[in-house]
């Protein structure tokens, strides 16, 4: 199970105004346990894209990353773990206005 222990939220801009909606990028730092395959000495953060949009919101796209490296992880989140981080970038998109 993911433990989100940081995070921050920047609004991406469209400097060309193509795009329909708000896209949000998140960088959650996440907590893992020890027998699980996303587990590293170094720690894991996730970077996520999320859309505001009349029509539509939702993740667009994750990736998972090793903190003290930065080094890309070619792994993917499990079900629960996806609708987890999901949630959370729902229960915090608003946290980009005030910050």
């Amino acid at each position: 199970m993911l433990n989100f222990t940081a995070y921050t939220v920047d609004q991406i801009k469209d400097a060309f105004g193509i795009l329909s909606g708000q896209r949000y990028e998140f960088i959650i730092e996440v907590e893992v346990e020890e027998d699980d395959e996303l587990y590293t000495e170094n720690g894991i953060y996730i970077r996520a894209l999320y859309l505001v949009d009349e029509e539509k919101t939702g993740l667009l796209k994750y990736e998972l990353f090793e903190k003290v490296t930065d080094r890309y992880i070619e792994l993917e989140l499990e079900d629960d773990e996806l609708q987890a981080v999901e949630n959370f970038c729902k229960e915090h998109v608003q946290d980009e206005a005030v910050s």
